[in-house]
């Protein structure tokens, strides 16, 4: 009887320590974002925002798997906080396009102590988070597949 609900133990998904670790890990983001007035979503948009510059917002979205509902109400926040801007494209009106701001890339210098400090938060060593990445990335890769 007790083997038809073995998987069914929450010791035996794979989804609950992907959950708790992701949760926890940005958890860990908080006391370094918190100086930069970031959210740690809001931290990952001004990365994309960072090395890109100008970006559609269906773009950015489809980059951070954010859907609209999430992504509108976060662009406008960096938006009243000056580091973005948005616009329609003339070429196009129904694409909104969204492009970092000189404040937003002002922010980009005092940022760059984050991944400094979560790298001293995560206990692995760089060849088992260069491990960890690669399955995590193929991961994502294989379940966008399936879509």
């Amino acid at each position: 009887m007790q083997g038809e609900y073995e998987a069914l133990r929450l010791e035996n998904q794979l989804c609950f320590p992907l959950y708790a670790c992701a949760k926890e890990v940005t958890r860990r983001y908080k006391p370094f974002l918190d100086p930069l007035g970031l959210t740690y979503t809001q931290y990952i948009t001004m990365m994309v925002m960072w090395e890109k510059k100008e970006v559609r917002v269906k773009d950015l979205g489809e980059v951070l798997y954010l859907d609209s509902g999430t992504l509108t109400p976060l662009l406008k926040r960096l938006e009243q906080k000056g580091l973005i801007s948005r616009s329609r494209y003339q070429e196009d009106e129904r694409a909104l396009c969204v492009r970092i701001t000189e404040e937003g890339e002002k922010l980009r210098e005092t940022a760059k102590s984050v991944p400094v400090g979560m790298r001293a938060c995560i206990p692995l060593s760089d060849e088992e988070m260069l491990v960890m990445k690669k399955l995590l990335s193929r991961t994502l890769d294989a379940i966008e597949q399936k879509d």
